[in-house]
């Protein structure tokens, strides 16, 4: 299992199990987990709606794409360790890292 923390609005810390062999965006498993974000775009990375801020884990991410960067780069509240949640795919990679949610709310 990969174990990740998700941070909610209201600063309240709940631990996510995903299925290694899940083939999923971290905005799909907040959906399915039922956080409340837009993800307007369907992932797309058009929207920026599903942004989180990574408060653990970042230098194991890889780089943001153009597009992902073009979109971050329209929010008034980025920062370095912003990114789309769409864009972040589920992989071992995540294990112990904590996201927390900045995107709209529905």
């Amino acid at each position: 299992m990969i174990n990740i923390t998700i941070e909610d609005r209201n600063g309240e810390q709940q631990p996510i199990e995903i299925p290694e062999e899940i083939s999923l965006s971290l905005m799909e498993v907040l959906k399915a987990s039922d956080y409340n974000i837009l993800a307007t775009c369907g992932g797309m990375a058009l929207c920026a709606t599903c942004h989180v801020q990574v408060l653990k884990g970042l230098d194991d991410l890889p780089q943001a794409g153009n597009e992902e960067m073009n979109m971050l780069d329209t929010l008034p509240d980025a920062g370095f360790d912003s990114r789309l949640a769409c864009q972040i795919r589920i992989t071992e990679n995540l294990n112990g890292m904590i996201f927390r949610i900045r995107g709209d709310e529905l």
